[in-house]
């Protein structure tokens, strides 16, 4: 939220741009409005929220945690990073879709959680995939589902929450810049489409792809569309759960 506010203060002259992730605008007062306060330059890439398990975790599937979670309420931790990120609405949004009685354990961030989920202190998490990918592979984090409506080409093999039987959730972060209000429209398009061709570059598509996203180039316009359909799904289930997001 620091980084958001200097951003919108920032001269909107194109030389200082914010990039900023789905959720940014859920917190109370965070002291800035990421509509009003931002001229959308365009999206960079998407990362959706996985659900991971220790491999001691005697579960395989999204049907596999919430019958544990109900034959033994509350025994089973589910590891995020703090609210207000995705990873935590995702457990939430979890928990709502389904009844599970799980924990959820926040931690500082996904290094430390990811940490803690292959040493076996945490049983379950709501994660990214980039600072697990390589455990994943190596067999000391096991890959539940992905929550997004589309597999990952990095993880094939993973199903979507849908395929495992649990439609709605959807979890899934946008990466984008933001120039601040009052930039001009003509940089504003200069900057899409030198980000666009960036993002649509080979060696950049490799590298968000085996890092476990996907490229999302899009118009200043697609990216303003997604911004306000994202604030407002996640606003909804803050205010549906009467969740105090600081």
């Amino acid at each position: 939220m620091i980084g958001i506010r200097a951003g919108a203060k920032a001269t909107p002259d194109g030389y200082t741009i914010l990039m900023a992730t789905t959720g940014a605008s859920v917190p109370a007062n965070p002291g800035y409005d990421i509509v009003k306060d931002f001229a959308p330059i365009g999206l960079i890439a998407l990362i959706p929220i996985t659900v991971q398990a220790n491999p001691a975790t005697p579960v395989n599937s999204l049907t596999d945690i919430v019958a544990m979670a109900k034959k033994e309420p509350g025994k089973l931790t589910v590891g995020t990073p703090p609210p207000p990120t995705l990873n935590y609405f995702g457990a939430e949004l979890f928990k709502s879709l389904t009844g599970a009685d799980v924990t959820i354990v926040t931690y500082k961030g996904t290094g430390p959680l990811t940490n803690d989920l292959v040493a076996g202190h945490v049983m379950l998490a709501f994660n990214t995939v980039p600072p697990a990918i390589s455990n994943i592979q190596a067999g000391k984090i096991k890959a539940i589902a992905v929550c997004a409506p589309t597999r990952l080409a990095a993880l094939p093999h993973v199903p979507t929450a849908t395929e495992a039987g649990l439609p709605g959730l959807d979890v899934v972060l946008y990466y984008g810049l933001l120039a601040p209000a009052g930039t001009s429209p003509a940089i504003v398009q200069r900057l899409n489409k030198e980000l666009r061709q960036i993002v649509n570059s080979d060696d950049v598509k490799m590298r968000l792809i085996s890092d476990g996203g996907g490229p999302m180039p899009s118009t200043p316009e697609e990216d303003a569309a997604n911004i306000e359909h994202e604030e407002g799904k996640w606003r909804a289930l803050v205010n549906k759960l009467g969740l105090k997001i600081e």
